[in-house]
């Protein structure tokens, strides 16, 4: 099977992972840090808002059962394109929003579901669209948070959960 990968920022990563693992076709999750500037950062160090991180997911999917334009219109539906730095209750740089892209490729795709999307909004959209320049994983307690721990903050309504486990691309 051919798979892909896309790194997502929206927001605390911890809801953010647990929203795209609902969706069909999604194979694995990572939480992480992208695009910063300093080597092998921690939690603690990203928090600070020092590093120029951004909370990211990793998430690796079968294209053949959900695309990358269907998967970067999930990812509309889970955040606020127009908020700069912050999601929900959760504001710095490190929760600014972001897709960050491996393949040149899919630029086009990335463009087009941008372009869709901006339509929206009558403000500019706040979203990052860039090449991915790093991604370090972040500690084991943040993989999977929502899984380990089913009452643990999220800045995303649970509704929104049920959304993505339903959601198919038509």
């Amino acid at each position: 099977m051919k798979t892909k990968d896309i790194y997502l920022a929206g927001g605390c990563f911890w809801g953010t992972e647990h929203f795209f693992k609902q969706i069909a076709g999604v194979l694995e999750t990572e939480v992480g840090f992208a695009n910063g500037h300093t080597p092998n950062p921690t939690y603690q160090e990203v928090y600070t808002d020092t590093t120029g991180y951004a909370e990211t997911v990793h998430v690796t999917y079968n294209p053949e059962v959900c695309s990358l334009e269907f998967l970067l219109r999930m990812f509309f539906k889970a955040i606020d394109p127009v908020s700069l730095n912050k999601q929900g209750h959760d504001e710095g740089t490190r929760y600014r929003t972001g897709v960050y892209y491996t393949d040149p490729a899919d630029l086009p795709v990335i463009e087009k579901v941008f372009a869709s999307e901006q339509q929206n909004w009558q403000q500019p959209l706040a979203v990052e669209k860039l090449p991915l320049e790093n991604f370090y994983t972040a500690e084991e307690y943040h993989q999977d948070y929502l899984d380990k721990n089913p009452d643990g903050y999220c800045h995303l309504p649970l509704s929104l959960f049920e959304f993505a486990r339903s959601a198919r691309e038509s």
